[in-house]
Formats: C-alpha cells, sequence, structure tokens
C-alpha cells in the first residue's frame, strides 16, 4: 500500500507543484458549492432548461474568442504572475454574486453578466492554469502524475463542494455559498506567493503576435495525432459536457428531488471521476493511455445514454459515477497526450487549443441542448448527444495506431 500510494502521488515530490496542490484544493471546493448554487438558483427563479443552458453559454462562450489569444500569452509571459491576477479577478466576481443575492437584488440578466465575466476570467486562467503545471515539474516522467493529480483534485472537489452546496442552499440560501467561494480563493492565491518561482519564468517575443497565434493552429491541426485528439475533445464536449448544466432538471423533474438531489446527483459524477483520476495518476506506462483514451471515450458516451433515460435513483447514480469516470479519464488522458507529445515551444498555444475545444465548444452545447429540450424534451435530447459522441468514439478508434505511434516515440519505451 504505501509504495502504491507514492506511486499515485510521487508529483509530490515537488515543493512547488504540492503548494499548488493544496490551494488549489481549497478553492476549487468553493468553486464547486459556488456551481451548484448557480444552477440552482437559476431554475428556481425560472424554471427553465433553456435559461440554465442559456447562462451556461454565457459563462463558457469567452472561451471561443480568448483562449486562442491567452495561449499565445502563455508562451510569452510568466504563467506564475498573470495566474495570480486571475485568481483575485475571480474572488470579486464570487463577492459580486454574493452581494446581489443576499441584497435581494438578483436577476436573470445580472446572473448571465457575472457568468459572462466569470467566464471571460475562466478563459485566460485554463490555458495558463494547464500549462503552469510542467512548469512546476522539473521530471518529464512525472508530468502525467501531476496533471492527473490536478485533475482528482479538481473531482475531489467535485465530490466534496456539491453535497456541501446543496446543503447550504437549505440551509441558508444560495448567497452564502458565492460568498464562500469568494473566501477560499484566498487559499490559492496564499499558495502561489508561497512558491519559489524562479523555474517558471517564461519570456518570449520572437514573433508578431498573430504570426505565432497562426503558427500555434497550424501546427496543432497539421499534426496528425494532435488533430485527432483534438477533434475527440471537441466532438465529445459539443455533444458530451453540456448535460451538466441540465442535471437541475434531471434532480427535479425526472428523479423528484430538491437542491439536495442536485447535490448528491453532481457528487456522484465527482466520485466517479475522481475515481478516474486516481486511476490514470497510478499509470506508469504512458505507452497504454491511448487505448485507454479510447475505452473512456466509450464508457462515457455509453453510460451517459443510459443515464438520460432512466428514472431510477439508483442506476442514476450509477450511471452517473460511470459518466464521471470516462470522462475525467477522457479528457485527463487527452490533455496527458498533447502535453508529451506537443512541441515545448508551441505547448501553451496548442494546450490553449485544447481548452478551447474543452470549454470553448461547451457553450454552443450548452445552447443547442437548452432549444432542443424545450421541444423534445431534456432526456431525449441528451440521449441523442450521447449517440453522437459513440460515433465520436469509435472513429477515434479507427485512428489508434497514428497516436500510439507518437506517444511511443515520445517516451521512448
Amino acid at each position: 500500500m504505501p509504495s502504491t500510494l507514492t506511486t499515485i502521488f510521487r508529483a509530490m515530490k515537488y515543493p512547488n507543484y504540492r503548494i499548488f496542490y493544496f490551494g488549489q484544493g481549497v478553492s476549487l471546493i468553493g468553486t464547486w458549492v459556488q456551481n451548484i448554487a448557480m444552477g440552482w438558483l437559476v431554475y428556481r427563479l425560472t424554471g427553465s432548461a433553456l435559461l440554465l443552458g442559456t447562462v451556461a453559454f454565457a459563462q463558457q462562450i469567452p472561451s471561443i474568442v480568448i483562449t486562442p489569444f491567452a495561449g499565445v500569452l502563455a508562451d510569452r509571459y510568466s504563467r506564475y504572475k498573470i495566474l495570480i491576477g486571475l485568481q483575485f479577478a475571480a474572488m470579486a466576481v464570487a463577492f459580486i454574486l454574493a452581494a446581489v443575492v443576499l441584497k435581494d437584488r438578483v436577476s436573470v440578466p445580472i446572473i448571465i453578466i457575472l457568468a459572462s465575466v466569470n467566464g471571460i476570467v475562466v478563459a485566460f486562467d485554463t490555458p495558463f492554469r494547464n500549462a503552469f503545471v510542467p512548469d512546476m515539474i522539473s521530471g518529464r516522467k512525472d508530468l502525467n502524475n501531476a496533471i492527473a493529480l490536478n485533475s482528482s483534485l479538481f473531482n475531489l472537489a467535485r465530490f466534496i463542494g456539491p453535497p456541501i452546496g446543496g446543503l447550504l442552499i437549505a440551509a441558508f440560501g444560495e448567497g452564502w455559498c458565492f460568498f464562500i467561494n469568494g473566501v477560499s480563493f484566498l487559499a490559492v492565491i496564499i499558495s502561489l506567493f508561497s512558491m519559489n518561482i524562479r523555474s517558471a519564468e517564461i519570456i518570449k517575443k520572437q514573433k508578431s503576435f498573430f504570426n505565432e497565434l497562426k503558427e500555434g493552429i497550424n501546427y496543432a491541426f497539421g499534426e496528425k495525432p494532435l488533430r485527432y485528439l483534438l477533434l475527440l475533445v471537441g466532438m465529445s464536449s459539443f455533444f458530451g459536457l453540456p448535460f451538466q448544466a441540465l442535471l437541475p432538471v434531471f434532480a427535479a423533474d425526472v428523479l423528484h428531488g430538491k437542491s439536495e438531489m442536485l447535490g448528491f446527483l453532481t457528487g456522484a459524477l465527482g466520485m466517479g471521476a475522481l475515481t478516474g483520476a486516481f486511476y490514470l495518476a497510478a499509470r506508469q506506462k504512458f505507452h497504454t493511455v491511448p487505448k485507454t483514451t479510447f475505452r473512456a471515450a466509450l464508457i462515457f458516451s455509453v453510460c451517459l445514454a443510459i443515464f438520460s433515460l432512466s428514472s431510477n435513483l439508483i442506476l442514476s447514480f450509477l450511471m452517473m459515477s460511470f459518466v464521471g469516470f470516462g470522462m475525467i479519464v477522457l479528457f485527463n488522458s487527452t490533455n496527458s497526450i498533447i502535453q508529451i507529445i506537443s512541441d515545448e515551444d508551441k505547448r501553451g498555444r496548442v494546450i490553449a487549443l485544447y481548452s478551447l475545444s474543452y470549454m470553448g465548444i461547451t457553450p454552443l452545447g450548452s445552447l443547442l441542448v437548452g432549444l432542443l429540450s424545450e421541444y423534445i424534451g431534456v432526456p431525449y435530447t441528451v440521449f441523442a448527444f450521447a449517440v453522437i459522441c459513440m460515433a465520436g468514439a469509435l472513429l477515434f478508434g479507427k485512428n489508434l495506431p497514428v497516436i500510439f505511434r507518437r506517444v511511443v516515440r515520445k517516451t521512448q519505451y
């Protein structure tokens, strides 16, 4: 058991990563408390699946425009310094949300505006945060483990935060959930200031901004392995991830629960995702990860299809756990492969395109799923999208040998 734990947590031997890991952990729990409160607040005020999708769209749409440019900046400037500023910006949004709700001045337009501002912060934060991980890890062989541990942390927070949020909503209302999230950002800010960042400085100003952006796009889509990975992520994000915006509908209308039901349903998703993250962290032979990615894509899509048509509580919780497992293994493993096989001087831009495929495409799917749900219902819409995800997974499986050969060459197995 001690040797297993050492394998799973081997990236913790790097002091900067260890400090960041624990600080980020506290902040992410607060983020999930806010996420659950935001969804429940919108559905309580409107009872509309369309508006749930609209708010998700507003929060995620900035990624489409901003993320590619953020990737260029991540290859040019100090990821560390910009990350600090972004944490302060996200904290301010959380406190403003808390103020308007606690003072009973909240409305759907205000929520959409603040969701959009938060989306702008996240659009910058995601490529910087992902590209920052290798700056904390000097041993390339431990990079996959660090990425997997980051994912485990995110999903541990997904497991812990939503049930807490559901209980807090029932006891005190949504406003205090936003306030708690604002306070939680202090943990990651303090951790960033506590790091030794000499090795994390990146200054790169060689070509014009737009030439570097074009170079990154041409490189990512010109390389077949990167192109196949980005297409899988894009399809899974557009058609697969929007189900999360509609979980309040499943909790209230399909499973006939209240905010606690939403919290525990999201917690089941997080429990599966956390299991998937630790599963990846324990793997030491990286050349097997492409095949694992293919299997995870199938698990994600098949279990999402079953969940969408289930009205049985136990089956829904079980399928949501498998969806979480498949989802996190799929997206985390593609992230790891992309970081490993990308050229060092283009990593920030390629990761930005990954983030765009992961988060930037999702708002369009969220808007579409909200619109279609008004006509054919939430369960059938999610089912149809899950079937499309299955097709994407099978297409990826057909191109698996190309990705496998590149991974073997880069890792020299």
